[in-house]
């Protein structure tokens, strides 16, 4: 360690290494249909999200317009895993 250095300096076990190399790009070489077949698909992405983005709008205007009205959800209806009346009869297997 020389004098002035941190005590715990990791800067003495570090080796100053050169940068690696980049690789030079290769690009794949589509063709017409390939590329064709790359922006239909990207269209067809875009367009999905379009119509999920504006049903999302619908329903946001939907929501907003029963607020504006005050109009409340419809009641919880009271459900049971055992309706009233007597049980079926069963047949023994």
């Amino acid at each position: 360690m020389q004098p002035g250095d941190a005590p715990f300096s990791l800067m003495s076990q570090m080796q100053e290494s050169s940068e690696q190399k980049q690789l030079p790009v290769d690009p794949y070489h589509l063709g017409v249909s390939g590329y064709l077949v790359e922006v239909i698909h990207g269209t067809a992405v875009m367009m999905g999200l379009a119509l999920l983005w504006s049903l999302e709008g619908v329903r946001n205007v939907f929501f907003r317009l029963l607020d504006r009205w005050n109009i409340r959800s419809r009641p919880p209806r009271k459900v049971s895993a055992f309706p009233p009346g007597q049980p079926r009869r069963r047949k023994a297997v």
